[in-house]
């Protein structure tokens, strides 16, 4: 066992020599309980060669030191594995082991076996996931090396499909994230962290990007990392090291990728006719198939770089088109209040209007009335009187027919205005009723501070209806302002808006003088006198319900008004269509 020991540290030691050689060695495991195996297999494999490189054999001596080994060294490309170690299907049971619970599924595992009797090559080869299957006494010298040349390769195809998979997956991946990115500057910073990702191996590297024409040409740094970050955003000739501009420039004459031992120079050109360079200092030299990834991704690059560069314009036209916005709106704001500052004046105008209708209706009608009866009067006395010669009742005629002249005229005149404020279109939109009720009760809110009154508002939130909004706040503030006028000083007034079925509903409850019978039959004609009358001298048209009727009818509803009799209040209801 000493002189087993003896011999173990020379092959260590000989063995450690050429590891620190940067030369790369395929990594071989041989497990096997038998120490005669793993002697002979060093000797017959001690000058070993593949693709210029040599071997690292490692030895396991148990199915359990196998397990080891191989979660240590998941870089194992080939196991020559003895199928019958601690337990007759040891082997069998570490080949499990290496599939399924380290899910290591390039190592070629060759399985040799002593007595092929007890594990059957048919059924093992159906039955695990392994490549070959030998018996000790047919694997010569020859063909262990046949054997491992074949595994080693297979190894060698599947690693380079495991790591072009791997690099498409990071591609795949990196490109969404790529497109997202809306700068220049986050685009190539984004580029160099993907492009360190795809390789597996921390790079130090920088991007250039040149514009223009042949004449107007500039160079400017993007993006760097490692010892490059600081280079950022400047200008290629100000500050880049000659050796490196010089890189550079002769990437761009030169118009392709370039690979050496430690430093990979990439060109691309986008459709919109930029052109990048990517200068990518790696600790190793890429692979065919590093390099095969990094033409893929750099397609990926120049349709992402060509998304910004149209981003961008895209943002600079948003800006311009943002401030031409502004300005129009501003316009528009400023004839929107002169328009605003005219129809209030109109307002006014048309409230002015609708008192003197007001009086010409009921300060002018009533004393022509009297007119008339006193001169109907004065024909009977005279008459009576004996006094009623034919002078006499020439003048009394003259007086009555100016009186129905001027009796005439005022209809006329009336039922002309009259015409003109029940002349109602309306428009539709949906507008928030409940909203609505809130603010043209603060509106009369002052008129009814100064009787006392205070008007309350219960509302539902939200309640919205098809309307015209101008339209219908005026018969809400009609009937508002109604209940102010009509209602004792100190009387309360109440706003109720809810919705019932298909309808929004405004109530409008006073405490006022009420509405007699009479009242109630005649309350929404044009000009009518009701028996009740303004608590502190208000003046009234009698136009106010009548349009409020108008509006409502326009917009397919209903209003009605309940009244328990005189000196009892009354209760206005508007129904809408609340689609």
């Amino acid at each position: 066992m000493a002189d087993e020991d003896f011999v173990q540290l020379i092959e260590d030691h000989a063995h450690a020599a050429p590891a620190q050689e940067p030369v790369r060695r395929w990594k071989i495991a041989v497990i096997d309980d038998e120490p005669a195996v793993h002697e002979g297999t060093r000797f017959a494999l001690s000058d070993y060669q593949l693709n210029g490189q040599g071997l690292e054999i490692l030895s396991a001596y148990s199915a359990a030191e196998g397990r080891q080994l191989m979660r240590s060294h998941p870089d194992v490309a080939v196991v020559l594995l003895d199928v019958i170690m601690e337990t007759d299907s040891a082997g069998l049971d570490l080949v499990e082991f290496i599939r399924k619970d380290l899910k290591n599924e390039t190592v070629r595992i060759i399985l040799r076996t002593g007595q092929p009797g007890q594990a059957p090559e048919r059924r093992v080869i159906v039955d695990y996931d392994i490549n070959d299957y030998k018996a000790k006494t047919e694997l010569t010298a020859d063909k262990l090396f046949t054997a491992l040349t074949a595994a080693l390769r297979a190894h060698q195809q599947l690693q380079r499909m495991v790591e072009t998979r791997r690099g498409l997956e990071i591609i795949i991946e990196a490109a969404p994230a790529l497109f997202d990115l809306k700068s220049m500057q986050r685009l190539a910073e984004g580029v160099l962290t993907q492009i360190s990702s795809l390789l597996n191996a921390d790079c130090a590297g920088i991007l250039v990007l040149r514009e223009g024409l042949d004449s107007h040409q500039t160079f400017s740094v993007l993006a760097g990392s490692g010892c490059y970050s600081r280079f950022t955003g400047a200008d290629v000739s100000a500050i880049l090291d000659c050796e490196l501009r010089e890189l550079v420039e002769e990437a761009f004459r030169r118009r392709r990728h370039e690979f050496s031992a430690n430093r990979s120079v990439l060109y691309i050109q986008t459709l919109s006719g930029r052109e990048v360079v990517v200068v990518l200092e790696a600790a190793r030299e890429l692979s065919d198939t590093d390099r095969a990834l990094i033409d893929i991704f750099c397609s990926r690059f120049s349709i992402a770089f060509d998304n910004v560069i149209l981003y961008e314009q895209l943002q600079r036209a948003k800006n311009r088109l943002e401030e031409r916005v502004a300005e129009r709106t501003q316009d528009l704001t400023s004839a929107n209040r002169r328009l605003a500052s005219q129809w209030a004046r109109l307002r006014r105008a048309n409230t002015f209007k609708s008192e003197i209708l007001g009086t010409v209706a009921h300060d002018l009608k009533n004393p022509l009335s009297v007119i008339l009866g006193r001169t109907e009067i004065l024909k009977e006395f005279m008459a009576a009187a004996g006094a009623l010669d034919a002078e006499a009742q020439a003048q009394i005629g003259h007086i009555r027919d100016a009186a129905n002249r001027l009796t005439e005229m005022v209809d006329d005149l009336v039922k002309d205005a009259m015409a003109d404020a029940l002349d109602i279109t309306v428009r539709r939109e949906p507008v928030d009723l409940s909203l609505m009720a809130q603010e043209v009760a603060e509106a009369n809110r002052p008129l009814a501070t100064r009787k006392g009154q205070k008007i309350t508002v219960s509302a539902a939130p939200q309640l919205t209806a098809m309307c015209d909004a101008d339209r219908i706040r005026e018969a809400i503030d009609n009937l508002v302002s109604n209940a102010v006028k009509y209602s004792p000083i100190g009387g309360p007034i109440d706003i109720f808006v809810t919705q019932e079925a298909e309808n929004i509903v405004i109530q409008v409850r006073d405490q006022g003088a009420g509405l007699s019978p009479e009242d109630l039959s005649r309350l929404f004609g044009r000009f009518q006198r009701l028996s009740a009358k303004p608590t502190a001298g208000e003046t009234s048209t009698g136009l106010g319900l009548s349009i409020v009727k108008r509006i409502v009818d326009l917009h397919g509803g209903r209003i009605t008004v309940e009244s328990a009799g005189p000196a009892k209040g009354a209760n206005f209801t508007m129904s809408l269509p609340a689609t």
